[in-house]
C-alpha cells in the first residue's frame, strides 16, 4: 500500500475509518467494479489512526480477557444469497469456517493466533483479539480482490476536516499534514465515536475534580483509565450492558482474580477467588438488570416466515403517508406484532402440546386482532404464562418491585439472572430464539425509516445483544463474593456537596443510599453529531449536514448519501454506521440473515462506482437513469 500523492490526477475516494464497515465497503467495491467501473484507475485512501480491518474497537491491542458476544458461527463479513442487493455475491468464510481453515493449514496465521484457534471450542465465545485477526484477514482479502488499477493507500492519521463544493472535488485534511487529500467522493465509515460530555457529565466531572474523586464518562471501556478505581473501595456504575461486562472483567480477572468451578454437587457453580486489588462495583440502570444472556442452544424448529407484519410493503405505506407517521403510534405496534408472531409460530411448531388450539386458527385471529385482542388470544390458547410473550414485562422486569433492604435485592437479582440463564440455555423455550430472529428482521426493515427514537435500539440491544452466558455466571460468582452489588431499577446518582461523594439511589429499595468516591458511566456515548468528539463530523453538521431529532447524521437510506437540512443528498459524500440514522445491527453479522449492513455496503459501493463512471464520461455519453437525472437536476437547481 503506497503513500499516494495528494494532487488531482487519478479519480480518488477517501474512506474515513478503517474498521469492519470500511472493509465491507471495499469488498463490495471489488465485487461491483467489473460491472460498473471496468478497468479504469482509482485511488482508495483509507484514513484511520488504527490498523485496518479491526479499526479501533476490534484492534489487536486490547486485553486478551475481552470476548466477543457472538459465537464463531454467528460472525461473518461476507455476503451470501440471502442478501437482497444488486451486486454479485462473493462468498467468504464465517469466523468458524475461517478457524477451521486455520486448523487445517489452509490459512496461515501467526503462532499466537493459531494457538487461540486451537483452544477455541465450538460453543466458546472468541476473544476480541481472535476476531481482530479474522477482520484483518478479511481486509487483506478484500484489497487483494480489487481490480489491478484500483490502489489502496493507508493513512494512519485522523481526518480532521472535510470541505469542497457539491459539484467539485472534496478536500480531506489529515492531522499533522499541511495539504489535504483531494477526492471525487468521501465515505465516512467512522464506527463508534467518543463524544463531548453533556451538561450533566460536565458537572459530575467538575464535582469530581473539586473533591478529589474519580469520574469516568461514557466511553469504550477498553480505553478507559481504570487506575482511579481503588482496591476495596465502592464504585458506582451506571449501565448494565456490555460496557459493564467489560469493566467487570478488567477490574477482577484483569487485576489477578480467578474462577474455579465446582465439580461435585455444585452443578457447575463458579467461585471467584479475589486478588485483593478489586474495587466493589455497585451497579444499576433504568431496568436494574443485566442484558439478557445470549441463547445457548441450536434452533429446534424451522425459522418463522419473516417478515410478516413489518416488511417492505408496510414500510412503503408508512413512508408514503402525506402527513408522516409516528414511531410510537404507527411503527411500534407493528414491531410488537412481528415479535409476537415469531414467538407463537415457534411455540406452536416446536411445542404444540403446550397450546390448545390449531395454529391456523390462532394465526388467523392473531392477524385480525389489535394488541388487546392478541393478549386475550394468547391467554386462551397458551395455558402457561411462561409460554406467553409479554414485551412490557421483559423490558421492565423490576417494575413495581419494592424490597426492604439491599440484601433482599441481591437475592432477588441473583434469582433473576439464574432464571434468565436457565431459560436462555433450555431449548424448551426456543420461542426466545424466534424472537431474536424477529428482532433481526425488524432491524433490517427499520433502516429505511431513519431516526427511530430512543426506545428501539436499547430494547434490541437488551434482548438480542447481551453477554455470553459464561459472563453472567461470572457475575453471579462476583455477587456471591461481595465484589458486585446490585442497586436496582431507575438508578439515579447525585453529587452530594455535603459529603463530597457521589450517591446512588434506586426505586427498588426506597430510602437506601450508596455513597462512593468513584462513578463510572458504563456505556458507549450516544452517537450525537453535535457533541461528537470527531471534529470532522461536527464541522460537517455545522456546515449544513442534517441531523435527526436524536442527533444522528441524516443519510439517504437508499445509498448512504449525506443529506442537507432541506433533505437533499450530497452527490459526493456518503456515511455508513452507528452515527447515521440508517445504522444497522453491526458491521459483521450472522450468515444467511440478509444483513442490513451488507445491503447498505453494496448500495453505497454501486452508487460510488456509478458516480465516478458518470463523472469521467463526456456529458453526452453519460447514462442518465431516472434516479441520476433527478439528483443532478435537483443540485443544478440549487447552484
Amino acid at each position: 500500500m503506497s503513500a499516494a500523492p495528494r494532487g488531482a490526477g487519478r479519480p480518488a475516494v477517501v474512506v474515513v475509518g478503517a474498521g469492519p464497515r470500511a472493509t465491507g465497503l471495499i469488498e463490495r467495491i471489488a465485487a461491483n467494479a467489473p460491472e460498473l467501473y471496468g478497468d479504469a484507475p482509482l485511488d482508495l485512501h483509507l484514513v484511520d489512526p488504527y490498523p485496518p480491518g479491526g479499526g479501533r474497537i476490534w484492534r489487536r491491542d486490547q486485553s486478551p480477557l475481552l470476548w466477543m458476544n457472538s459465537l464463531p458461527d454467528d460472525s461473518t463479513l461476507f455476503t451470501d444469497d440471502t442478501v437482497e442487493m444488486a451486486g454479485p455475491v462473493r462468498p467468504g468464510p464465517s469466523l468458524a469456517q475461517w478457524c477451521a481453515a486455520v486448523r487445517s493449514g489452509g490459512i496461515r496465521v501467526t503462532p499466537d493466533v493459531a494457538a487461540a484457534v486451537a483452544a477455541l471450542g465450538p460453543r466458546d465465545f472468541p476473544g476480541r483479539r481472535l476476531q481482530s485477526a479474522y477482520l484483518t484477514w478479511a481486509y487483506e482479502r478484500a484489497v487483494a480482490a480489487l481490480p489491478p488499477r484500483i490502489a489502496i493507500h493507508e493513512h494512519r492519521r485522523r481526518a480532521v476536516r472535510l470541505a469542497g463544493p457539491a459539484d467539485g472535488r472534496q478536500q480531506v485534511w489529515l492531522e499533522g499534514c499541511p495539504a489535504p487529500l483531494t477526492a471525487d467522493a468521501v465515505v465516512l465509515a467512522l464506527g463508534h465515536l467518543d463524544a463531548e460530555p453533556d451538561a450533566g457529565q460536565r458537572e459530575f466531572d467538575r464535582f469530581a475534580k473539586r473533591h478529589g474523586l474519580t469520574y469516568l464518562p461514557p466511553g469504550f471501556t477498553a480505553d478507559a483509565g481504570l487506575g482511579g478505581l481503588r482496591p476495596g473501595e465502592p464504585v458506582l456504575v451506571r449501565g448494565f450492558g456490555l460496557a459493564f461486562i467489560d469493566l467487570m472483567v478488567l477490574v477482577t480477572e484483569g487485576r489477578g482474580g480467578r474462577y474455579t468451578e465446582a465439580v461435585e454437587g455444585g452443578a457447575g457453580e463458579l467461585t471467584y477467588h479475589p486478588s485483593g486489588r478489586e474495587p466493589v462495583l455497585h451497579v444499576g440502570s433504568r431496568r436494574g438488570v443485566p442484558y439478557r444472556s445470549k441463547i445457548g442452544y441450536e434452533p429446534d424448529a424451522p425459522r418463522p416466515p419473516l417478515p410478516r407484519f413489518l416488511g417492505p410493503a408496510e414500510v412503503d405505506a408508512l413512508l408514503a403517508r402525506p402527513g408522516g407517521f409516528s414511531f410510537d403510534a404507527d411503527v411500534r405496534p407493528l414491531i410488537e406484532a412481528e415479535l409476537g408472531f415469531a414467538h407463537y409460530h415457534r411455540l406452536f411448531a416446536a411445542h404444540p402440546e403446550r397450546t390448545r388450539m390449531p395454529w391456523p386458527a390462532f394465526e388467523r385471529r392473531y392477524a385480525a386482532g389489535d394488541a388487546a385482542a392478541r393478549r386475550a388470544l394468547a391467554e386462551e390458547a397458551v395455558p402457561d404464562a411462561a409460554d406467553r410473550l409479554d414485551l412490557t414485562a421483559l423490558d421492565h422486569p423490576l417494575a413495581g418491585l419494592r424490597l426492604p433492604d439491599g440484601d433482599a435485592l441481591q437475592d432477588a437479582l441473583r434469582a433473576h439472572i439464574e432464571a434468565d440463564l436457565t431459560r436462555r440455555h433450555d431449548p424448551a423455550y426456543s420461542p426466545d430464539q424466534a424472537v431474536f430472529l424477529a428482532l433481526l428482521s425488524v432491524y433490517g426493515q427499520l433502516i429505511r425509516i431513519g431516526d427511530r427514537g430512543p426506545w428501539w435500539h436499547g430494547f434490541f440491544s437488551y434482548l438480542a445483544s447481551g453477554p455470553p452466558g459464561p459472563r453472567l455466571r461470572q457475575l453471579l460468582a462476583l455477587s456471591r463474593a461481595g465484589l458486585v452489588r446490585f442497586l436496582g431499577s431507575d438508578t439515579t446518582v447525585t453529587a452530594d456537596a455535603v459529603t463530597g461523594r457521589f450517591t446512588a439511589r434506586s426505586a427498588t429499595v426506597p430510602g437506601a443510599a450508596t455513597p462512593a468516591r468513584a462513578l463510572v458511566e458504563a456505556r458507549l456515548p450516544e452517537p450525537t453529531v453535535a457533541r461528537s468528539a470527531d471534529s470532522l463530523l461536527r464541522a460537517l453538521h455545522a456546515d449544513g449536514a442534517a441531523a435527526t431529532p436524536a442527533g444522528l447524521l441524516a443519510v439517504d437510506p437508499a445509498d448512504g448519501r449525506v443529506l442537507d437540512r432541506a433533505g437533499r443528498p450530497h452527490p459526493r459524500r456518503f456515511a455508513l454506521g452507528p452515527h447515521t440514522d440508517a445504522r444497522s445491527g453491526g458491521a459483521f453479522t450472522r450468515p444467511r440473515t440478509n444483513a442490513p449492513a451488507f445491503r447498505q455496503n453494496d448500495a453505497s459501493a454501486r452508487a460510488l462506482l456509478t458516480f465516478l463512471t458518470e463523472r469521467a464520461a463526456p456529458p453526452a455519453a453519460r447514462p442518465r437513469t431516472a434516479r441520476t437525472a433527478t439528483r443532478e437536476d435537483r443540485h443544478a437547481a440549487d447552484r
